[in-house]
Formats: structure tokens, sequence, C-alpha cells
């Protein structure tokens, strides 16, 4: 927009403004708690399914590309109830049960939706495996450690060939492993278990179903030592759809129409809370059509979900903000695809990393350039250990933000050196880790608030309706020799944007240094398209992207002020980050620490008098 003139209105977001009690000790903790009370949710999950079943049977639920026709293959909200009850009973005849989990190492399909559900319905806890454990490891040892933590009783994969190693390295595991593609005579195929007839059993299960039965164990990312267990009940998931519920005002929205069936796309791997338990769970709430996106935020895949986009026209989009930056980037080039992406959209949703200025400033215009209005950006704020905890539930005109705690949370902010740490307390954060005595132990404070270690700030002190905003973790940010401290949690995702689309992420070092310093991974589809102009020579191509790095950079360092926002050296490594190593999370997510203490000798050269080999000073 030019200089002085109005912005558009946004397109009506169907929530309640923000009303929040605020309560301040002397000693600086602040307690933030909703006036809002929650609203309607499901008893259990497997119950909300049997309600949508029965509200709207001939409707799509799940939709997923097949791999051999291309075609979206369909199942009805009634086929899923009769497949779930079907595979519920077979789960029962393998005894499973509640302390007899079903673990799912397969990622995102229709049969593992199936799965997850039908062992919920018999009070068997799911357990989905990050897929990297199964196909990305050298030595299985996080999927080990996984396995050996819940003791499953049956094992599912989608492909036998594909998972046929880690299998293996399992040994003799004990269980019933089922297979959609491959089966053999040992291992059961999943179509002939949809034809089991189901007995009056399936139904007892289900009536014992509570808030306390534990529906999933989802395992923590893993960036810190193993992952850990965390259960997952049924109560935790529900109060989560309740508490958004509570915020719920579609009379805001003048255009609403209550016939009108959500479409999602989404990709988020359901072995963490945003794939599952917030767009999963909160799509089969509201009877909406879940079309599975076989894309991925990178150079690969992302054209599949671009394809997608165009054919769904999807009503709500949350993905995270690397996804959200190379859609930008298409949508730029591509009338076509901006229409059909804002042809339905009521908001984006992000999730997992802070939105930059940049980029949110090029999705409004691309919102306004397709439908004449600003569309609001969101984001919900969470854990695997608490769900979703806070949420961005009003238009807002900047980034930063992680809302407001949900009805039914209180949201506990502790001074902690520099910074206020979060920590949380209500009906969706976890009782303790499973068989984690010791963990437990440091996870909660004396008043049972967990502590998620993560920092935030307020807009407004005094007034506290105006949000918080996410302020980097509590243990990762550092000081400068000078004394002055470095926000990596702000910093990273500033330097980063500043850098596109030379560099894909960060990691920031200088503890009591004179300066700080960052290691950049290359953009894998900038770097290969400057080998390609090249003609293949990649230390001409090396030269180029430094170079231009260079550039960004100073450009970046002439608009800040403080040395602690400023970087005087960089350099770009070649080895990508190490998911055994725990440098990377599985939810993609680089682990600075690890990092750095794995590279010592790369972070050491940046600090050398006469900088190290590769060190490029700005």
């Amino acid at each position: 927009m030019a200089d002085g003139q109005a912005l558009p209105p946004f397109r009506p977001l169907p929530q309640k403004e923000p009303d929040i009690e605020m309560v301040r000790k002397p000693d600086g903790t602040i307690y933030l708690t909703p006036r809002q009370g929650p609203g309607d949710r499901p008893k259990t999950i497997p119950h909300c399914l049997d309600e949508r079943a029965a509200e709207h049977p001939d409707r799509p639920w799940l939709k997923q590309r097949d791999p051999e026709t291309d075609a979206w293959r369909m199942l009805t909200y009634a086929e899923g109830k009769a497949q779930t009850d079907a595979l519920a009973q077979s789960f029962l005849d393998m005894g499973a049960g509640p302390a007899s989990p079903v673990m799912i190492l397969s990622g995102n399909t229709i049969e593992s939706a199936l799965v997850i559900i039908a062992a919920q319905k018999i009070g068997a806890p799911a357990a989905p495996i990050s897929v990297p454990y199964s196909t990305m490891s050298h030595d299985f040892g996080k999927l080990k450690h996984c396995f050996d933590t819940v003791s499953p009783k049956v094992i599912f994969v989608q492909e036998l060939d594909t998972f046929k190693p880690a299998l293996e390295a399992l040994g003799d595991h004990g269980c019933t492993v089922i297979a959609k593609d491959g089966a053999t005579n040992e291992v059961r195929a999943f179509d002939t278990m949809t034809q089991t007839e189901p007995t009056d059993a399936v139904s007892k299960a289900m009536s014992t179903l509570n808030d306390d039965t534990v529906a999933k164990y989802l395992f923590t990312s893993g960036s810190t030592g193993m992952p850990k267990p965390v259960p997952t009940t049924q109560g935790a998931m529900c109060s989560m759809i309740g508490g958004q519920e509570g915020l719920r005002d579609d009379g805001r929205d003048p255009d609403h129409d209550p016939d009108e069936i959500p479409q999602v796309l989404d990709w988020l791997p359901w072995n963490h809370i945003s794939g599952s338990n917030v767009n999963f769970n909160g799509a089969l709430w509201n009877g909406a059509t879940f079309w599975i996106d076989g894309g991925k935020p990178t150079p690969q895949l992302f054209a599949e979900t671009i394809r997608n986009i165009r054919e769904v026209s999807p009503t709500t989009f949350g993905t995270a903000p690397i996804a959200l930056s190379m859609l930008a980037d298409a949508m730029e080039k591509d009338d076509e695809l901006l229409h059909a992406f804002f042809k339905n959209m009521k908001s984006i949703g992000y999730g997992g990393a802070t939105l930059s200025d940049d980029l949110y400033d090029r999705l409004q215009n691309l919102a306004i350039k397709a439908t004449g209005k600003r569309i609001p950006i969101v984001t919900m704020y969470g854990a695997t250990e608490t769900q979703g905890i806070t949420v961005v539930h009003w238009e807002v005109e900047r980034v930063g933000l992680i809302g407001l705690p949900l009805p039914g949370m209180t949201l506990k902010l502790v001074p902690v050196g520099a910074k206020l740490e979060v920590r949380v307390k209500g009906p969706s954060v976890m009782d303790g880790y499973h068989n984690l005595p010791e963990k437990n132990a440091e996870a909660f404070d004396e008043e049972g608030y967990y502590k998620l270690g993560d920092a935030a700030r307020m807009v407004d002190e005094d007034d506290p309706n105006k949000g918080i905003i996410f302020d980097g973790r509590v243990g990762e940010d550092f000081k400068l020799s000078s004394g002055t401290w470095v926000s990596v949690g702000t910093l990273r995702p500033d330097l980063v944007a500043a850098c596109s689309p030379l560099v894909f992420d960060a990691v920031l070092v200088g503890q009591d240094k004179d300066f700080a310093a960052a290691m950049f991974w290359p953009a894998q589809a900038t770097f290969e398209s400057y080998v390609q102009e090249a003609g293949g020579d990649m230390q001409k191509a090396f030269i180029r992207l430094t170079g231009e790095l260079k550039e960004k950079v100073a450009a970046y360092n002439a608009k800040e002020k403080g040395s602690s926002r400023r970087i005087k050296r960089f350099l770009v490594m070649t080895e990508p980050p190490s998911i055994d190593a725990g440098e990377i999370t599985d939810k993609g997510y680089v682990n600075q620490r690890a990092v750095s203490d794995r590279r010592d000798d790369l972070v050491r050269s940046l600090f050398t008098e006469a900088p190290g080999q590769g060190v490029v000073e700005t």
C-alpha cells in the first residue's frame, strides 16, 4: 500500500475480543486468566467421530491422493465409523488395551487416521512415532527408546518394505504387525481387518472412556536427550477444543454460512499436537473434510502442496512460517494460484516459529490483491505437554504475538533473570511424563504450573488484553562480554528473513564474546540453482552465495543500532543438521545449543583474532 493510504479492513474473524484478568505479585510474577469460560466439547474424540457419522454419514471425512492413480481417495464419516469399529475389534482380539498401546510408524495416511481412532475406541493409547526415527536414523536409537518406553502390542506400517529395516532393528518385539501394503504370512493385512465384525465389546470399551483415559503417547521432539513420553488424555484434547469453542462468536462474521463444510488441507505430522490434536481433531469436531497433503515445505515436495491448493481452495490453512514464505514466493508469480488460495480462505495460521514482519506484509498484500481485504493471520502456542494454551483470536496489526490463554487456562509469567518464563496450569496440561518421576519433579513449580522454558513479554504491561509476545527460550539467549543480552528467539528469525532466499536457518553464537556471529545453512533450492548456473561448479556457486549473503548481512546490520542485534562474522555450513545428534528436531526446528556444541570447531573459528577458513567479516 502507498504511504498514508488507509489499509483495507480485515476479513471478519468470528472470535470474541480479549477479556483477561491480570494479577501481579510483589515479586513480579504475573497471572493471566480469561474471563470467558470454555464452550462445548466432545466427550471423547472417538465419540466425536461417531456423532459426526450420525449427523452427516455421507459427507467426505478424509481425502488423500492414491499413489498409483493420483486420484483423490475418499472416506465418508459413516465409512470412518464402520472401519474404526472393525479395527477396534481386531485390536481387542490382538490383546491391545489401556496397558498395551498401538504404535504407528507411518506418516499421515487415511489408514493411520483410522488406526489412531480405532485404538482410542477401546482405550488403547495410540503412539504415533516420528517417521524419521524409522527412515532417516542410522542406529534407530530413538525408535527403540520409544518402543521400550510404551511397550506396544500392535505396530502399524503403511508399506512394509519402507519400514522393514526399522522393524528388524526392534528385534524380537513380540508385536502383531499390520501393513496396508506388503502383508505376508507374518504381517496382517490392514484391508482384511477392516472387514472384522465388531462385537458389543467395542461399545462396552467406549462406554468406559472418560477424561482420564490416555488417548495417545506423544513424544517430545527429542531436542535434548531422548524423546520424553507424554500421556495425552481424552480430557486434555477435548478441553482444548472446549477452550477454542469458548472464544467462538460466529455473529461477528456477516458472511457466516452454518451449512458450509470446512475444507482443511494439511501436512503437519500427527505425532505432534499441531497436526493431530489441533488441526486433525479440530477438523473432526467441526465436521470438516480433511485433505491429507502429500506435500511438505521442502524444495522437492512443496510443488505438491501448491498443486493441492489449486484443487482444494481450503477454508483454513495452518502451517510453519517457512511454508508460508514458499507459498508467498509462488503466489507472487502466479495469479491463478493466488486466487485459488484466497477463494474460500477464512484465516491463515502459523506456529512453531515467529513470522517475520516482511512475510506478514507480503501475505497481506497478496490477500488485498485477491480479495480487497486483509486476512486474519493467527497463531496458537503450546507444547506436547500442554496442548495449545494460548491463541491469537483477534485481528492484529503485528507479528510476534502468541496470543492470550484459552478459556480454562491460567498463564503464569515468572521473572527469571532478565526474562519472564512461561508457565501454565489447566485441564489440557499433562499430569506428568510416563514413568519419568525425576523429570516430573523438574517440570512443575511449587504451585503445580508446568514450566515451558520459553520466555514471553506483554505488549502493554498495563493492559493484558493487548496480548503477549514470544521472547525466545530462557536458556537459549546469551550475554556478550559487554554484559548485553542477545535474544536468540527474536534475532534469529529477523536475520533469516533478511537473508532470504539464500538461507533456510541460522545458529547464533557469541557467549562471553565481544560480538555475535552466525552460522548459516544455505537454502537448498537457491544453492542448487546457483550450481546449475555455474555449469555444475559447486565452488563457484558457493563463492557467489557467500558474497551475496555478505551483502544481505551488511544491509541488515546497517538498520540495527545495538551490538546485540548485529552480526559481525558469519560462515556457511555445508553439513546438514543431524537428527541423530539432536541438531534438529523431527518437527524441523534447530536446536541452537546442540549445533554449537557439536560444531565447536566452527564456533571457535568465528572468534579467533584472524578469522578461520570460510569465516566472512561484515
